[in-house]
């Protein structure tokens, strides 16, 4: 099954296939760490999130970016995240 793509300005964008959409929400963060394992249930988020392995287009560095619905939602995953 092919995987498909998202370009944005910034971002070329693959989803996770364990997102129940790909909506590109407006609050996001970009994490250097291409290969940690996120599992987004286990931050207890009040609302929509979703995950994409990302490649940052300006440098061409990849990573992963998390897009989250309530600004509240980003502050909580910034503070409990750790790569691993």
């Amino acid at each position: 099954m092919a995987t498909s793509t998202i370009t944005t300005a910034t971002y070329q964008l693959y989803p996770s296939p364990r997102n129940s959409s790909n909506t590109i929400f407006v609050h996001e963060l970009f994490l250097p760490y291409p290969y940690a394992l996120i599992h987004l249930p286990d931050y207890n988020l009040a609302g929509a999130a979703t995950l994409f392995a990302a490649c940052r287009l300006a440098d061409q560095k990849m990573g992963q970016l998390v897009t989250f619905e309530l600004p509240a939602d980003l502050a909580r995953f910034e503070r409990l995240f750790t790569p691993d």
